[in-house]
């Protein structure tokens, strides 16, 4: 097979709708990731950090590498510098799973195209012995799973998604908070949802996880349909997170709601780039190597920049 060959082979697993025809999330996150990702280049979300912390005296028997000798010349006293070092990247992914995360317009919600795409990330993690975490939410935490590199991890964190089901309402902004005082440590936190809410309790949240020095990647998950507005004919628009059902002519609303959408999408991305956050917005639609790959790879370049 041609290298051509391969890759148009490859691609047609990464259509939404074959990806989601497969058995079990398992084996839909392995064909993302073997498929496609892996040893595309090396993941960002890979490394040791190590950040200095604080000097203290030389004591007899310590390892001279880690002597100051600019303190040494200005004091002509031995001191050692002292580091945070953390050898393993901790990922949480928290997964929206309010009502609004069941609606779909084709053969895949965005509750199932979001499942997936924690699936395979964490997959991913776990592949390269990072270590990977799990939080369920939708107006508070529905489940919280620790984090750990363990490669039969991948197993707890795939049976949690597979029995998550969307439904209630959501208070991001609520969440985000409660959520910033329980993590443990410096985290990488990738948030999969909507995010339909109020974008500034969502921004506020946001702070305050960035306040705690988590790294925060927003990943927004969007209908095509609740993009576009394809609607054209007299439509019976269903309710979710509690608000009532909406009978409406779709022409006349067209051009106030995409005007409203559009805004509030640009408010969130601007809000989230303001505030030192990765944004992403992925449509249900689009195939999962533009959404992941293509996503990961501009990451990557952006942190060896640094």
């Amino acid at each position: 097979m041609t290298q051509e060959a391969y890759v148009e082979h490859i691609r047609k697993y990464l259509d939404p709708k074959t990806v989601a025809s497969l058995a079990g999330l398992g084996l839909q996150a392995r064909t993302v990731v073997e498929g496609y990702l892996s040893g595309m280049h090396r993941s960002p979300y890979h490394g040791v950090s190590v950040e200095f912390v604080q000097h203290r005296e030389y004591v007899p028997g310590d390892d001279i590498r880690h002597v100051d000798w600019k303190v040494w010349s200005r004091t002509d006293k031995y001191y050692l510098k002292q580091y945070e070092e953390e050898t393993n990247l901790r990922a949480y992914f928290w997964l929206d799973c309010s009502e609004s995360m069941s609606y779909s317009s084709g053969p895949i919600s965005k509750f199932q195209y979001a499942r997936l795409v924690v699936a395979a990330l964490s997959y991913l993690v776990l592949q390269q012995q990072d270590s990977a975490g799990l939080v369920l939410f939708d107006e508070s935490v529905r489940q919280y799973v620790r984090a750990s590199n363990q490669p039969s991890h991948i197993k707890q964190l795939l049976h949690v998604l597979e029995s998550a089901e969307p439904s209630g309402k959501t208070k991001l902004g609520t969440c985000f908070h409660e959520l910033a005082e329980r993590l443990e440590g410096r985290s990488l936190v990738i948030v999969v949802s909507d995010f339909f809410g109020d974008v500034d309790d969502i921004l506020s949240g946001v702070q305050h996880l960035r306040h705690k020095r988590h790294d925060v990647i927003a990943m927004q998950i969007v209908d095509g349909a609740e993009v576009d507005f394809p609607f054209r004919d007299s439509t019976l628009f269903e309710g979710m997170e509690e608000l009532p059902d909406v009978l409406t002519d779709p022409r006349a609303l067209r051009a106030a709601y995409q005007r409203e959408f559009h805004g509030f999408l640009r408010r969130l991305e601007r809000g989230c780039r303001s505030r030192g956050v990765d944004y992403v917005l992925i449509r249900t639609d689009s195939l999962l190597d533009k959404a992941l790959s293509a996503y990961l790879a501009a990451r990557n370049r952006r942190l060896q920049r640094r």
